[in-house]
């Protein structure tokens, strides 16, 4: 009896049973409906087979769309398409509260994107409100899940993520506290995993609000709950740790922690702040095994050979330049900048105490760069050596430390010959300095600043046009090198090519935005192209960056003054005076400003202070006594005269001050002056006549060897000696009460110039005005305020 059959769909009909061939060769399948035999054991077969008519189909024959009628001729359709099509899907409701859910989930992560994105960009306020803005909509979409579902179903992930980017915004914003306290919801929420690391992000800002005590708290907090497999991250966070002992001033904690770390697992920066910490406790010897520690931090970076093409083979070639500048190569190169950064810094920190003198501290340095990787940094090293000289002012030494790499590699004494270069421009050796720019130049000819030392010599011999050249030369090597610019734009305004150096000089504030020479001579190029207007606006950008440089305050006042505007003037004029009281010439504006607006007495301060500062200018003493008698102070002006007398008795301006104001107040002193001011007028009236007929005594000396009229010469020379020691023995007698007399007979002339100015008539008190009856009116000085 066959048992257990089961009709594969894909067989042949002639191969279905072909495993019992031999049990019944001439077994005829068609009329297997008829055979009773066959369908008591079908019906027998399981056991519990249905009674007839009730239909359990076969799983596989109905799985592959076989049945009975197949074998009768029916299409076979094994994918169910005679079915008809499927019904159609059902519409998803856009109201039900899941899609809203859904939707709201996805506003909030958009948002947090959003918001990342904006403070990549550098746009921190929108970055905040977008995190804000996530923020209210998460707090909606948990309502909402909390009215649906259950509340374990809440997306904590989602959650954690806008809380901690609202954090992050707000101390990018500096808004230190809203950071702290949006911190300390995610840690102190227990559902949160891992959440105690946030403790770091809060020591952080602890320690840029300089709470030192509460990040090192915060930061050894977190570094509690980090595991020791994240090895890294503790090491960070000690690194922290360390940094902020130094900033607090415990040294020997913030060594502890870095000795730790050098020991587990040494970094740049770790050995360079272990340097730090023993420099601050002067440890020499710690010092040195510190600084031998940070050289021997491996880079951990590919060597140049490796990017040098070992054959021909033009597949590699391409491979190699590819990879030769490639963002992993960048990145080296950084790490290797840094490395030689650290090491050079701290080297020129512990050269001058780890020895006796700082050369032989140097000397120790450079021994132990050589012996490391970083051997080309042992020339660098030199090179500090002769710049600390400098700095010393030991010039000789520094010179003979450069003319040690005359005979090295060129690069080496390209920066040598460069710095003599320099050194000899600054004492004024333009040969020497013109020398070694030379030899700078042709070592290294892609060497910027060789080159614009170059062009500073030739400046230096007036040769504009070819140091112009040299700039340009430097730019085009090194498009950054703002001493060329700033030079070029020099030599411009030298060659009076205006445009092209304010074109120069206005890339070079792009570049240096708060340079104030680079402002001032902005401002200077406007000036001399008469755009005052132009030249005052850069002026005021120059005063907020330095608002205390007396010059550029005076620039301004004297701007403001040429366009008419003195109450401006006064203001700037004023503010350089209260910086650098001992500019004369805004003190003498000032002073004119004083005497201009009729308040003589204010303008005393300033001719005082002139005349202090140039005790030997008796302009800045008459003017003071004139301001006293414009006051009406006479009694103090009368004083100040006489004081300038005994000072300068051969003034005659003084004298005839003297005269009129003792005849007019009535002092029996004005025979006196009047005595001496009519012989300074008669020696003065010789002299002119001495100079117009050219006699002396080498003269009279040649009229008595003449043979002809010898005699008449001499006599009248000897006459003019004994006039004149008369007049000396005359003036020289003590006591005389006789005043001296000329040959002729007129009086002295008492006219004088006031050094002020003419007076603007104002209305006088009675004193005054009997003062100034008697002809004591000033006489008119044109433009000039002073005399000559």
């Amino acid at each position: 009896m066959m048992q257990n059959v089961h009709l594969a769909p894909e067989t042949d009909e002639d191969d279905l049973y072909s495993g019992y061939n031999d049990y019944n060769p001439t077994y005829d399948t068609e009329e297997l409906e008829n055979d009773t035999a066959f369908q008591q054991a079908v019906r027998t077969s399981h056991g519990r087979r249905p009674p007839d008519g009730v239909t359990r189909p076969m799983t596989a024959v109905r799985a592959a769309g076989f049945t009975k009628g197949a074998l009768r001729g029916s299409a076979f359709d094994p994918l169910g398409q005679s079915w008809g099509p499927a019904p159609p899907l059902e519409a998803r409701s856009e109201d039900s509260p899941e899609e809203k859910i859904r939707q709201l989930e996805k506003k909030v992560n958009e948002l947090v994107e959003e918001s990342c994105i904006a403070n990549s960009c550098g746009d921190l306020k929108l970055a905040l409100e977008k995190a804000k803005d996530a923020g209210r909509k998460e707090r909606v979409l948990v309502r909402q899940r909390e009215q649906v579902t259950r509340p374990e179903n809440i997306n904590l992930d989602l959650t954690y993520s806008v809380l901690f980017n609202l954090a992050s915004q707000y101390s990018a914003n500096e808004m230190y506290a809203e950071a702290l306290n949006t911190y300390q919801v995610i840690v102190k929420n227990k559902m949160f995993s891992n959440a105690g690391r946030l403790k770091v992000n809060m020591g952080n800002i602890y320690l840029k609000q300089r709470n030192y005590s509460k990040a090192i708290k915060f930061y050894r907090m977190a570094l509690d709950q980090i595991p020791s497999v994240h090895e890294e991250m503790r090491i960070k966070i000690m690194q922290n740790i360390g940094v902020t002992f130094i900033k607090t001033g415990q040294y020997s904690d913030a060594i502890s922690s870095f000795e730790h770390i050098m020991s587990m697992a040494p970094n740049l920066k770790a050995g360079f702040n272990l340097i730090l910490g023993y420099f601050a406790i002067g440890d020499r010897e710690k010092m040195k095994k510190s600084f031998q520690k940070l050289i021997a931090v491996p880079l951990e970076i590919d060597e140049d050979d490796k990017y040098i093409s070992p054959s021909d083979d033009p597949h590699t070639n391409l491979v190699i330049e590819a990879i030769k500048n490639d963002h992993l190569r960048q990145m080296e190169r950084e790490r290797k900048a840094m490395a030689e950064k650290y090491i050079m810094t701290a080297a020129k920190l512990i050269a001058p105490v780890i020895e006796t003198s700082f050369a032989v501290g140097y000397d120790w340095c450079v021994e132990v760069v050589k012996a490391s990787q970083y051997v080309e940094l042992a020339n660098d090293l030199e090179i500090n050596k002769a710049i600390t000289y400098l700095r010393q002012k030991d010039f000789n030494q520094a010179v003979e430390t450069l003319k040690m790499f005359e005979k090295k590699d060129s690069r080496v004494k390209s920066a040598a010959a460069t710095n003599l270069s320099f050194l000899y421009y600054l004492e004024n050796e333009f040969a020497q300095a013109s020398s070694y720019a030379d030899l700078a130049v042709n070592s290294d000819r892609y060497n910027p600043s060789a080159l614009t030392n170059k062009g500073n010599t030739v400046f230096a011999n007036g040769d504009y046009e070819k140091a112009a050249e040299f700039y340009k030369e430097a730019l085009r090597n090194d498009c950054s090198c703002t001493e060329a610019l700033y030079n070029i734009g020099l030599t411009y305004k030298k060659l009076n090519r205006l445009d092209e150096a304010l074109d120069c000089f206005l890339k070079l504030h792009a570049i240096l935005r708060n340079s104030a020479q680079v402002l001032y001579q902005i401002a200077n190029v406007y000036e001399l192209m008469e755009d005052p207007s132009q030249a005052m606006e850069w002026l005021m950008q120059l005063i907020s960056v330095v608002p205390t440089d007396s010059r550029a305050l005076s620039k301004l006042g004297g701007l403001y003054d040429s366009e008419g505007d003195k109450s401006q003037a006064f203001q700037y004029y004023y503010e350089s005076y209260r910086y650098f009281p001992s500019n004369i010439e805004v003190i003498e504006w000032l002073g004119a400003y004083y005497i201009d607006t009729q308040f003589c007495e204010k303008a005393i301060q300033y001719f005082e202070r002139a005349s202090l500062i140039q005790p030997t200018q008796v302009k800045w003493q008459l003017m003071v006594a004139s301001c006293f008698r414009r006051s009406g102070n006479y009694q103090k002006a009368l004083d100040t005269y006489k004081d300038i007398h005994r000072k300068f008795p051969e003034n005659v301006e003084c004298l005839r001050f003297l005269v009129r104001l003792c005849t007019d107040i009535g002092l029996k002193e004005v025979q006196e002056y009047a005595t001496k001011l009519k012989r300074l007028e008669k020696m003065k009236e010789i002299r002119e006549q001495r100079i117009r007929s050219g006699r002396d005594s080498s003269g009279c000396s040649r009229g008595r060897r003449d043979g002809s009229a010898g005699s008449d010469s001499g006599q009248n020379c000897n006459a003019g000696s004994k006039g004149e020691r008369l007049s000396a023995q005359l003036r020289a007698l003590p006591g005389t009460d006789e005043p001296y007399e000329s040959s002729s007979n007129k009086e002295p002339d008492a006219s004088y110039v006031d050094p002020l100015g003419p007076q603007i008539e104002r209305p006088k008190t009675a004193a005054k005005k009997r003062m100034d009856e008697d002809d004591f009116a000033d006489e008119e000085l044109g433009d000039d305020l002073l005399p000559e």
